[in-house]
């Protein structure tokens, strides 16, 4: 006969935090929950199936940029071969399969080692990306037509950048745990679909958002490494360095921030050093072309240029460009320093981003992928995020109907100059809205959804929940700090009697 358990052999339960559900306190998620049975109910059985979050997340990303690639079938089939605007007037074009010819895979040259014919003479991408093209380039078969093999290099692509997808994904969702469906935000997204085989990017995006989510489990070295090698793809993901130092100083935390440092730059230097002393020229392409390249797609220079005929040299952009950077990092600091409450990791690294995105020389429209995560991470709510991406899906329309009416000759098919130059006031509106959503969230924390159910910063790591050691403005005085814990019902900032915390607001 069993006897009765005691307290010393009953194993302990531990019981997860309670799950945020989006049809709860996001108006737009529970109307579109209506396509698919309603809002959750609060006697939902979650995770008790093989349908988790992440999953659910990673299906519909997945199936999302299978309805990207179907969207460029016309390009795949003739429009990349056929036509000199046809491309343009289906918005299906890709740099990946010109690019397999036009920077020597198809003839077998070593990217930043051999010299390219023409214009281009060397790779124009960071190491890791030319890595990343290489390897697609051995699994593309060199027999055939020029045209069959520049489909089958688009193809092979697609599916490495697919599992980038994924990943990206996946590292979202699990970034914050108590709010795994604001993933569903980047697995939706119609931008990230529709830019996502455009060019390379993805591999960036991926690397940065795994270190995000290395961040916010405390692991400062596999952040640091996997920023490292994100740099090594593509050149933004350094930028998030900045803000991370500025919320470090306020919390304190020198000793992770020196680890993710170190981290990031030996993981930098691993990945560059043996090119840059093996073939200096090639690897230093990328950073003679960026800085000498000229004024051009989706800028705001672009814009001054055409509407008062304005000639910007590539210095002066430069220069602009850097002394906006220089007076927006600036603010952010005295935003973080001052804010009543230390601003969440993943806002201030979106500002930082989009900060970079909206004073370029260029906008490439595959460059909102760098966002779509940070978005979704900084800024968990389906209104606002839907009008940011409307605004990129309107810009990406709009570039490719103005080079359609560019190329067109005396048809002027498209979209002429003063339409493009609305388009692209509308990705910079509509960027501009996002951000300054983002700020008021800081400096009113009560207006932020993550907190409001009851988190601190869920993707800050070890900033999460830490005291602040340096704080500048009102937010120093005594009456602004936080009161002290004590036993019975938990107050937190922003969160209200019906929330999944069961919390009460201030």
């Amino acid at each position: 006969m069993c006897g009765m358990p005691s307290g010393e052999t009953t194993p302990a339960v531990e019981y997860e935090p309670d799950v945020v559900r989006p049809t709860k306190e996001d108006e737009v998620a529970a109307l579109g929950s209506e396509l698919f049975g309603g809002p959750l109910g609060r006697r939902a059985l979650l995770g008790t199936s093989w349908w988790t979050p992440v999953r659910v997340v990673a299906l519909v990303a997945l199936g999302m940029f299978a309805l990207g690639m179907v969207q460029k079938l016309p390009c795949y089939d003739s429009g990349w071969f056929f036509g000199a605007s046809s491309q343009y007037t289906h918005a299906c074009y890709s740099d990946i399969p010109h690019l397999y010819q036009g920077r020597g895979f198809a003839d077998g040259l070593v990217p930043y080692f051999d010299k390219l014919p023409g214009d281009m003479d060397y790779l124009e991408y960071p190491v890791l990306t030319g890595v990343f093209m290489e390897v697609a380039a051995w699994l593309t078969p060199g027999d055939g037509s020029m045209q069959h093999q520049e489909q089958f290099y688009w193809f092979v692509n697609a599916g490495m950048l697919m599992v980038c997808a994924a990943v990206i994904a996946v590292c979202t969702v699990r970034t914050h745990r108590r709010r795994p469906w604001d993933g569903l935000l980047v697995a939706l997204a119609p931008a990230f679909a529709l830019t996502a085989t455009i060019n390379w990017d993805l591999l960036a995006v991926a690397l940065l958002a795994a270190a995000m989510l290395m961040w916010s489990r405390g692991r400062a070295l596999a952040f640091g490494v996997l920023l490292g090698l994100a740099t090594a793809a593509k050149f933004y993901p350094f930028l998030i360095l900045g803000p991370l130092l500025i919320l470090c100083w306020r919390a304190g935390r020198w000793r992770a921030y020196g680890t993710a440092l170190g981290g990031a730059v030996a993981a930098w230097l691993v990945v560059n050093v043996p090119v840059l002393l093996l073939a200096p020229d090639g690897w230093a392409k990328f950073y003679r072309f960026s800085h000498d390249r000229g004024v051009d797609f989706g800028s705001i220079f672009l814009i001054v240029s055409q509407r008062w005929n304005i000639a910007i040299s590539p210095d002066t952009a430069n220069n602009w460009a850097m002394v906006l950077m220089v007076l927006i990092c600036a603010g952010l600091t005295a935003l973080t320093l001052t804010a009543p409450r230390r601003p969440r990791f993943a806002q201030l690294a979106f500002l930082i981003i989009a900060a970079f995105i909206l004073t370029n020389k260029v906008y490439s429209p595959q460059y909102v992928l760098w966002l779509v995560p940070l978005a979704a991470l900084a800024r968990p709510r389906w209104r606002d995020f839907l009008i940011w991406q409307a605004c990129e899906v309107a810009y990406f329309l709009g570039i490719w109907m103005y080079l359609a009416y560019t190329t067109s000759g005396d048809a002027h098919k498209g979209l002429p100059t003063e339409g493009y130059q609305l388009a692209v006031a509308v990705h910079l509106l509509g960027t501009l809205y996002l951000c300054a959503v983002v700020v008021r969230d800081i400096w009113l924390p009560e207006r932020d959804v993550v907190r409001r159910s009851g988190d601190d910063d869920p993707s800050g790591g070890v900033l999460d929940g830490a005291p602040d050691v340096f704080v500048l403005g009102p937010a120093a005085r005594p009456e602004y700090e936080e009161p002290a814990r004590f036993e019975g019902p938990v107050v937190e900032w922003g969160a209200d009697g019906t929330s999944p915390a069961g919390r009460s607001s201030l």
